[in-house]
């Protein structure tokens, strides 16, 4: 079942306007994936990651995040892994206990961890940016695409060089298939 809620990659921009100032693309009539493989095959490959994080629903976006900052770790150690295990836990049962403690151990965390930024992803799914006696602003929607994208960007820096290229475009393919056909 595909999760692509946008008919046009224009359509997934006018929806996130911020998401202009991220990618130095120019937004197309191209349907989102179509639009997604044009990225690709131009090189643009860190606007790709950027629009795949956008173009998932939340709770996808934090799967694709987890699994591509998972894979180019051999073993984590238990004081990183807390951040990835809070998200997915989250992943498997999105309630506000589980998105409230991934938040918790993602804003103590390094903002250099590709875990940390995990963890920011589940945490930034909703709840309220800020709390107050006047009037809660809730969690802006981007918030999680731009902390899966931040994760995937920083674990592409564990890999080397010259295999990042090959990384990124894995977790593109990752991405654009969980869109087009769910988990």
């Amino acid at each position: 079942m595909s999760l692509v809620r946008f008919a046009t990659a224009e359509a997934l921009f006018e929806s996130f306007p911020e998401l202009a100032l991220k990618i130095s693309a120019k937004p197309s009539e191209q349907p989102p994936t179509k639009f997604l493989q044009t990225l690709v095959a131009e090189g643009k490959i860190e606007d790709a990651v950027t629009f795949c994080a956008y173009l998932l629903p939340r709770r996808e976006a934090v799967w694709w995040a987890c699994g591509c900052a998972r894979t180019p770790l051999d073993k984590i150690a238990e004081d990183r892994a807390a951040g990835l295990l809070a998200a997915e836990a989250w992943v498997e049962e999105p309630d506000d206990e589980r998105r409230q403690a991934a938040l918790d151990i993602g804003t103590r965390g390094h903002c250099d961890d590709p875990l940390t930024w995990v963890a920011l992803a589940a945490g930034w799914t909703g709840g309220f940016l800020v709390s107050g006696p006047q009037r809660p602003i809730p969690m802006p929607q981007y918030m999680t695409a731009q902390a899966a994208r931040t994760a995937i960007l920083i674990s592409a820096l564990s890999v080397s060089r010259d295999q990042r290229p090959a990384y990124l475009e894995a977790c593109i393919a990752d991405g654009a298939r969980l869109a087009e056909h769910g988990p």
